[in-house]
């Protein structure tokens, strides 16, 4: 009996290294293209994107679910082409994570305008065909993701929504430059550097009503995380406790005038 312990524990500990070894390396890849841009550009080349318009992600349906398809550099340069589109717009994309095998991932927005681009925003019609694909609002088609692609695609689109943001300096309303990978903006004028940040909206989180503050305040109470709403018809997924998410609904709940900001 012993014996059959010690080689569960050895096979447990085993994978946990390897867990743990993966998530190491990754880190460290991911560091590196946020600090080198050459490596950066590189990694561009066997990447996949993930395309947004209008902070939308492009989905596509899938049985009852949706799914965020992949376009790898050469796709989307024959897609820019196709639209009269310069390659140059690619440098608006930002990255947002990589795969095991270090195959990165960013996403790129082709409905903002960005200030350092020569190129319009694409018509969202035309690419849609295009691509055999819908632009969906992502609070919309939240609950028909995975767990994977909804966490994938809520970063990608706060990254792109707070480049969007801070295009330009607020010291000096100079023009800003984002590095490769868009982990930091820099003002060439003040040498000020400026870096990706969370903000909770509480007026957003109150208007989207996706649930009433007491089926929140219930389901941070119960042990098991997917409830029901109270008519039943949407599911409602609590992050883990260690996830930052449920630290932002939970900071959500306990400000006790959320419900009452005024217009």
């Amino acid at each position: 009996m012993s014996l059959y312990y010690g080689i569960a524990c050895r096979r447990k500990s085993f994978w946990c290294y390897r867990l743990l070894s993966t998530y190491v390396t990754k880190s460290r890849y991911l560091f590196e293209l946020k600090e080198d841009d050459d490596a950066c550009k590189k990694a561009q080349q066997t990447a996949a994107f993930y395309l947004f318009h209008g902070l939308a992600p492009l989905l596509q349906k899938s049985e009852h679910q949706y799914l965020p398809p992949q376009q790898s550099l050469s796709e989307l340069e024959r897609l820019l082409a196709k639209f009269g589109q310069d390659t140059q717009r690619i440098e608006d994309s930002v990255l947002i994570g990589c795969s095991d095998q270090h195959e990165a991932w960013f996403a790129l927005d082709l409905g903002l305008n960005s200030f350092s681009s020569i190129n319009a925003s694409l018509q969202k019609p035309e690419m849609e065909r295009e691509l055999d694909g819908s632009f969906i609002e992502l609070r919309k088609a939240l609950f028909r993701l995975n767990v994977k692609d909804a966490s994938l695609l809520s970063t990608a689109q706060a990254l792109l929504r707070w480049h969007d943001a801070h295009q330009f300096c607020s010291r000096c309303g100079q023009p800003t430059k984002k590095n490769v990978a868009g982990s930091k903006r820099v003002c060439p004028a003040s040498k000020s550097i400026y870096y990706p940040q969370i903000q909770v909206n509480l007026r957003e989180l109150e208007a989207a009503a996706w649930f009433t503050h007491d089926e929140v305040v219930a389901a941070l109470r119960r042990n098991n995380s997917y409830i029901q709403q109270q008519n039943g018809t949407v599911p409602f997924w609590l992050p883990p406790k260690l996830a930052i998410a449920h630290h932002l609904i939970k900071e959500w709940v306990e400000k006790r005038t959320c419900s009452t900001l005024p217009a």
